[in-house]
C-alpha cells in the first residue's frame, strides 16, 4: 500500500535516475544551466510522445478535435483575455541581496496556510512569522506583483508587443467561429491543443514541478445552456471539496449529493482520471480538489484539480476549470467579431465552456514516480504501463560470439519493421542488462541463446515477475510486435 511516509527521497531518486539513464536533465548545463528549463533525452520524449498518444485517442474516442496555433500572439490576445492585467505572482523581495522568492512557497516551505494571507501578504508579515530569505537569512523589504508573462522585444506593427503564450487556450478560443464552421454550427465542440506553454516563474524549482517551458495539452469543451455530459464510472475518486472534507465517491454520486454541482464537470474529472490511471498513476496518488473562491482564476467560476502525491506533497498536475461564457465574450468585445452560436429558435447565445487543462512534464514525472520500486540489493525498476514505456522490448544475445550476436542483430533488424518501440543491448553480463533494462522500464527482454541457434526460439523475460518463458522467434514478427504476442504469453508456470 501507498504510504506518504515512504516518499520524502522519491523525487531526488527519479531525478537522479533520469539524468542517468537519458530520460531529462537540466538544460544549458555546459554553461551552468538556466532555471526553470529542461531538456527531454531519448528516453524522455518517448515517454512523453506515448503519454501523450494515450492523452490524445481518449480525447478523439470522446469526440474531440484538435487545432495547432502559434507560441507568439499579439499584445490584444492577452488584453482580451485578462492576462495583461491579471496574470501575475506575488514576489517577496530580500532586503540585503534583493532576491525575488514566490510568497506562496515561503508560505508552505513554512508550514503557514496560505489562505490566511493570500494575495494580501506583506513582507511585514512574513517577517513577523520569522520568514527570512532563503539565500542570504535576512529579512523581506517588501512584495509585489510579477507578470508571468513573457514579452518579445518586438512589436506587432502599431497594435502593441509580441508575447509568448502562458496557455494554449486562447488560441482555441480566437478560432471558435473556425471550429463552429467545421463542426457544421453544431454544439458541443470539444478542441483540444497540444503545445507548449510560457511562464516567467518568479523561482523555478523542483525539476519538471515548475517550468518556465512546459508542455501542455488543453481541452476546450463549447456547450449550449442545455447540454449536459453525463459521468458514467463507478469508480470512486477521493474529492476534496471546499468545505475541507474527503469524500470518496463515483463522479455520479458527487453531482447527485451535490459535491460537484455541474454534470459536465464531473464527467471531464472522470474523464482526467481514466488519463491519469491509463498512464501508471496508481490511485492512491490520486485526489480532486476544488479551488477555494479566493484562488480562483479570473475566469474560472469553479475548478477542481487533479492533484498527486509526491515526495508527500500534493502537486496539480490537471486542471479541470468551468471558464463559463469569458473567454469568448471579451474575445467578442475586443476584436469586434462575432462568436456567437445560435439555438433551435435561431437565438444567437455565447457558449460556455469547460477546460480540463493537461501538464505533461508533472504528469510524466508522476508518472515515473508512482511506477518506481526497488528490488533486493537495491536493483531500481520502473513498472511503467506497457503503452507506455520508452521501449517494448530489448533484444539481447546471450554473448557476443559463436554466433549469437550476428542470429540477435537479425531479429533485432526484423522486429524493428513490425515494432519500431525496440532497442538493442550487447553491452555487460546478461544479468546486468536485464537490471538496465527493468530500470527504463522496458517490460520485455528477448534473448538469443545457444538453443535459438538449434532451434529458432527465444527466451522472454517478463519485467515485474522477472519469470522467462520459451516461444518461436517468429511469433514476435507478427504485426504489433511483443505487445500484440504478449497477450499469448503465460509467466505464471
Amino acid at each position: 500500500m501507498f504510504s506518504l511516509k515512504s516518499t520524502k527521497d522519491e523525487l531526488d531518486r527519479i531525478v537522479e535516475l533520469a539524468k542517468r539513464r537519458g530520460f531529462f536533465w537540466p538544460s544549458f548545463s555546459v554553461y551552468g544551466g538556466v532555471s526553470g528549463f529542461y531538456d527531454y533525452g531519448p528516453l524522455g520524449v518517448l515517454l512523453r510522445d506515448n503519454i501523450i498518444k494515450i492523452w490524445k485517442e481518449k480525447i478523439l474516442s470522446i469526440g474531440g478535435i484538435f487545432i495547432d496555433t502559434p507560441n507568439i500572439s499579439p499584445e490584444e490576445v492577452f488584453q482580451a483575455s485578462g492576462h495583461l492585467e491579471r496574470f501575475y505572482d506575488l514576489a517577496a523581495v530580500c532586503a540585503s541581496c534583493g532576491s525575488k522568492f514566490k510568497v506562496e512557497t515561503l508560505l508552505q516551505d513554512n508550514g503557514i496556510d496560505e489562505s490566511r494571507y493570500g494575495e494580501f501578504t506583506t513582507a511585514e508579515s512574513l517577517n513577523e512569522n520569522n520568514i527570512r530569505c532563503p539565500r542570504c537569512g535576512s529579512k523581506f523589504r517588501e512584495t509585489t506583483n510579477l507578470s508571468l508573462m513573457f514579452e518579445l522585444l518586438s512589436r506587432y506593427g502599431d497594435r502593441g508587443n509580441l508575447y509568448l503564450r502562458p496557455e494554449t487556450a486562447q488560441g482555441v478560443f480566437v478560432n471558435f467561429r473556425n471550429l463552429l464552421n467545421f463542426n457544421r454550427d453544431k454544439l458541443p465542440i470539444i478542441a483540444a491543443q497540444l503545445g507548449k506553454g510560457f511562464r516567467n516563474e518568479i523561482a523555478p524549482r523542483q525539476a519538471l514541478l515548475r517550468l518556465r517551458e512546459f508542455y501542455m495539452g488543453e481541452v476546450e469543451v463549447y456547450l449550449s445552456n442545455d447540454q449536459n455530459f453525463q459521468p458514467e464510472s463507478k469508480m470512486k475518486l477521493k474529492l476534496l471539496p471546499r468545505d475541507g472534507v474527503t469524500r470518496f465517491l463515483s463522479p455520479a454520486s458527487a453531482v447527485q449529493q451535490k459535491i460537484i454541482r455541474d454534470p459536465n464537470m464531473a464527467y471531464f474529472i472522470e474523464i482526467v482520471y481514466q488519463i491519469l490511471l491509463d498512464v501508471g498513476i496508481s490511485p492512491e496518488r490520486i485526489r480532486f480538489r476544488q479551488h477555494r473562491e479566493d484562488e480562483l482564476s479570473h475566469y474560472s467560476s469553479d475548478c477542481w484539480d487533479a492533484e498527486v502525491t509526491i515526495s508527500g506533497e500534493w502537486v496539480e498536475v490537471v486542471g479541470v476549470a468551468d471558464r463559463g461564457t469569458y473567454d469568448l465574450t471579451r474575445h467578442q468585445k475586443y476584436s469586434g467579431f462575432d462568436l456567437t452560436s445560435k439555438d433551435r429558435q435561431g437565438k444567437k447565445f455565447i457558449p460556455r465552456v469547460i477546460e480540463p487543462s493537461f501538464g505533461f512534464d508533472r504528469i510524466l514525472l508522476a508518472s515515473m514516480i508512482s511506477s518506481y520500486s526497488e528490488r533486493k540489493k537495491g536493483y531500481k525498476v520502473l513498472s511503467l504501463p506497457k503503452r507506455v514505456s520508452p521501449y517494448s522490448a530489448a533484444i539481447l544475445p546471450l554473448l557476443r560470439k559463436d554466433g549469437l550476436r550476428e542470429w540477435a542483430l537479425n531479429l533485432y533488424s526484423k522486429y524493428k519493421r513490425v515494432d519500431p518501440y525496440a532497442t538493442f543491448d550487447e553491452s555487460g553480463s546478461i544479468g546486468r542488462r536485464y537490471a538496465r533494462q527493468d530500470e527504463i522500464g522496458t517490460p520485455y527482454c528477448v534473448t538469443v541463446d545457444y538453443d535459438t541457434l538449434n532451434n529458432g526460439t527465444v527466451t522472454v523475460r517478463d519485467r515485474d515477475s522477472t519469470k522467462q518463458i520459451r516461444i518461436k522467434s517468429e511469433i514476435l514478427l507478427r504485426d504489433g510486435g511483443i505487445l500484440t504476442a504478449s497477450k499469448e504469453f503465460d509467466f505464471t508456470g
